[in-house]
């Protein structure tokens, strides 16, 4: 215990020194916080804007690999892809570059681009190697939204081409399709950018694009028309084919032009509506405001006879048919077929003039006048020989009973008559009956016998050939060899130096000597007659 005493009385006291401000151990810590703040502040204040686009597939998508494009620049990339809760399609999660966030709006498009042939050309081809990608059409305006729903059909981008867009009002679509060429004068100027139905639903909008400066020539009396196909036509000329170019054979196009004949008229503006007419032809004819529907009664078959067909005066259309029904006449205890009529009365030139003044309870003087007065009556006649199609011609007929203009849910009714076709049936059907009356039986058995006869006739004289073959011919060749024997022996006789032929020369000499003794003789006697009495006289130089 004394050494533990001693050692702690010799031992010195420690002496605690403190010191001030902040361990080097902190600093350390300290700035990595910093730098890890400052990265995630800037990683967030950098991070672009997260989208959902949803598809109705995934083909071709890959999380972490496919991109989102704009005119080939990647603006984006996909970050996930999971199916939606009702299963039916898939929602994929984007994420873009921080200044594309000002164009996400609820007019912004998306879509999957691959590899197609649309309108004539061809796009995408790039995705064959490098794999689908999400192409977007940005728009500015519209109300913000991250949340989108994409295309299914790639569409035209147009956002940023000087040109216009117009609207096209139809009754069909036809051929059209987005992408589609726009033709001014057989040279491409434009494309069908998209297609859907009208508010009402009752006729089908088409929006293009053209290109510029070929919009300046979209003017307020421009016509389109659907150049889709061939424009085949048989007329007096021959037969005429036409087309815009070879693309629309496959894919279909529009064409727009002014009518022969007509201005131009002004420059049309940004979204400008036109009707789409369904030919070229079409385009032609004259825009009437006034039209009239009448109603005629047929009591005959109507095949072939469909709306749309024409109504004729003097073989020159003037309306067509809009409505055909059949109903039962409780009046008359009969079918009967109603068939209505669209009239344009302003294809009838100065014909409104012609007409007597209109009467406060006579809405249709012109009709009136036409029944009452010059005795119209409506019938059926073919329009086209190999197709069966009818028309409704509407012609004057003085020797018919006079008729007058009645009404029927308050529609003027023409009177009818039986068309040309009735009489073709009519003259079918006489002709067949007399054709009954023909013994055809009788007949047939006459001929049957008449050619067993003329077998037998034919065999007989067969049987002749071959016996005058066999038995005369030998013996007529004899008789023409003894006869060829005889015209020889005759010839040697009566041959040029055969006495024969000397003494008939000789003898045909004296005739002659005597016959002109002989003349002198008479014309002695025609003379001096009274010389066979006294003789023949002394002449006056013998004197």
């Amino acid at each position: 215990m004394t050494d533990i005493s001693l050692s702690n009385d010799q031992a010195a006291p420690a002496a605690v020194r403190k010191r001030g401000g902040i361990s080097l151990v902190w600093i350390v810590p300290l700035v990595a916080l910093v730098v890890g703040g400052w990265l995630a502040y800037k990683a967030v204040s950098e991070k672009g804007p997260v989208i959902t686009i949803t598809f109705s597939s995934a083909e071709g998508l890959e999380a972490g690999k496919t991109k989102i494009k704009y005119k080939d620049v990647v603006i984006g990339q996909v970050e996930g892809i999971h199916l939606g809760d009702d299963l039916k399609h898939v929602v994929v999660t984007a994420e873009l570059e921080k200044d594309y966030g000002r164009y996400l709006n609820d007019q912004t498009r998306f879509w999957v681009a691959r590899a197609q042939i649309r309108g004539g050309t061809a796009s995408g081809l790039s995705t064959l190697l490098s794999g689908a990608y999400i192409g977007v059409d940005p728009a500015p305006g519209g109300q913000p939204t991250t949340a989108f729903r994409g295309l299914e059909v790639p569409p035209v981008v147009t956002s940023g081409l000087p040109g216009k867009h117009f609207w096209l009002k139809a009754r069909r679509l036809g051929s059209i399709n987005v992408g589609v060429p726009v033709y001014y004068r057989q040279i491409q100027v434009g494309q069908v950018v998209s297609y859907g139905f009208a508010p009402d639903g009752q006729s089908v909008d088409v929006q293009i694009f053209v290109e510029s400066p070929h919009d300046a020539k979209i003017r307020e009396n421009t016509r389109f028309w659907n150049a889709s196909g061939l424009n085949v036509s048989l007329s007096a000329q021959g037969l005429k084919v036409a087309t815009e170019s070879l693309i629309t054979l496959i894919s279909g196009g529009l064409a727009f032009d002014v009518p022969d004949g007509a201005e131009p008229g002004k420059e049309m503006g940004e979204n400008t509506v036109f009707q789409l007419y369904p030919s070229q032809e079409s385009i032609q004819e004259k825009t009437y405001t006034l039209r009239r529907t009448w109603m005629v009664f047929f009591d005959q078959s109507v095949r072939g006879l469909s709306i749309g067909a024409p109504v004729e005066i003097y073989g020159i259309k003037i309306g067509e048919v809009s409505g055909i029904d059949l109903i039962y006449d409780a009046k008359r205890k009969d079918l009967r077929v109603p068939v209505l009529l669209s009239i344009e009365p302003e294809r009838i030139q100065n014909m409104l003039k012609a007409v007597p003044e209109p009467k406060a309870d006579d809405p249709e003087p012109l009709l009136r006048w036409f029944v009452e007065e010059r005795n119209m009556r409506a019938q059926l006649k073919t329009g086209n020989l190999l197709t069966g199609q009818l028309l409704v011609d509407l012609g004057f007929y003085p020797d018919e009973p006079k008729a007058g203009l009645a009404h029927e849910n308050d529609m003027p009714v023409i009177p009818s008559m039986g068309g040309s076709i009735e009489q073709i049936q009519e003259s079918i059907a006489r002709i067949t009956r007399n054709l009954e009356k023909v013994p055809f039986e009788k007949i047939g058995k006459n001929l049957d016998q008449l050619l067993k006869e003329s077998t037998t006739t034919v065999r007989d004289a067969g049987a002749f050939a071959r016996r005058l073959n066999g038995e005369t011919a030998p013996a007529l060749q004899a008789s023409l060899a003894a006869l060829q024997k005889t015209l020889e022996d005759v010839q040697t006789t009566i041959g040029k130096d055969s006495p024969l032929n000397y003494n008939l020369k000789k003898n045909l000499e004296e005739l002659a000597l005597t016959l002109r003794s002989l003349r002198e003789l008479t014309t002695a006697i025609e003379t001096q007659p009274q010389s066979l009495l006294f003789g023949k006289g002394e002449k006056e130089d013998e004197k």
